[in-house]
Formats: structure tokens, sequence, C-alpha cells
């Protein structure tokens, strides 16, 4: 196993979007485990690939506390939605960034597993949230994305001290 580069904003590659996983092989299984230990190692309850620059749909999950609770999804699809509220979300794609964030806290979705074996599940709470949050880097998208115009202008500050280069802006 190895601890992966963690892209950061405003890394141009996390607004890639991913393509579908279409082999589920040992090397699959490697970059599944290369990506928990990344997580572990980062102290953080998900990873997306595209945050460690493969451009996959794959993302791994654990909001347990003791780390004893590793979950996968590839090619994650959310099937419905419910239970909507503000969630506070943090990302390592944009460290020191915290804001509430839009989002539903209980859905359904179809994955494949490591193995390629399709799974249908009810999610609720963090894990809900969580995965919503992986989506959309597979998506090309960052939690910022999801906030008032207000609240992502606040944040304009924070973001361009993080090294925005010239004519790049926090909408692109």
């Amino acid at each position: 196993m190895a601890r992966l580069s963690i892209l950061e904003y405003p890394d141009p590659r996390l607004r890639l979007q991913a393509a579908p996983v279409a082999e589920f092989n040992q090397d699959l299984s490697r970059l599944v485990d290369d990506l928990f230990e990344t997580m572990y190692a980062s102290r953080a309850i998900g990873l997306a690939a595209t945050q460690v620059n493969v451009p996959q749909r794959l993302l791994t999950i654990d909001v347990s506390e003791d780390q004893r609770d590793p979950q996968v999804f590839i090619n994650p699809v959310v099937q419905s939605r419910s239970r909507f509220g503000l969630v506070e979300e943090s990302c390592l794609s944009l460290p020191g960034i915290v804001a509430n964030v839009p989002r539903a806290t209980a859905l359904r979705v179809q994955a494949r597993d490591r193995e390629g074996k399709v799974i249908e599940r009810e999610l609720e709470g963090m894990l809900a949230v969580a995965l919503q949050h992986e989506i959309d880097h597979l998506d090309g998208k960052l939690f910022v994305d999801r906030l008032s115009l207000f609240a992502r202008l606040r944040l304009r500050g924070k973001l361009r001290r993080r090294s925005l280069p010239a004519g790049a802006s926090l909408d692109s």
C-alpha cells in the first residue's frame, strides 16, 4: 500500500469529471487499498480517486470513530435523496475551509464493490453526506460550489490566499 498525494485547490484537475471504472482487477484493488491508507493517514472520513489524480469513479468512506467500517463505492449513482438540511463540511482538497452545505441526510445509492458486484444501499446521516461530498469530486465539483453566492464571496479571500493563479476564479 502507498500513501498518495492529494490535489489541492486551485489545481484544475479537481474540476475534471471521472470516467466509470470498467475493469475490476488487482490494480483496482490496490488503488482502493491506497485510497484507504491515504484517507486514514489524513484523518479524513472520505476520499475520491479524483483527489489523488486518478480520474475514475471510485471513492472510499469510513465515518466510524475507530476506522473499523471501511466502505468503497465504485461507479456510484444516487437514486433518491430526502431529509435535507445544512451540514458542516470540510475537505482535504481545501484545507482550512469549513462551511455549512445544503445536503440530503438520507439517500439510496447503487454502486459496485471492489469485486464489481452491484450493491444497493440506504444511507443516513454522516455516511449519506460524505457519499454526496465524494460523488461531487467525481463530477468535478467542490463543496464550496454548493454554497450561496454570498457564502462563496465570504470565502473568496481565504481561497485567494491559497495561491490562486492569475485569471482563475472560485467559480471556475
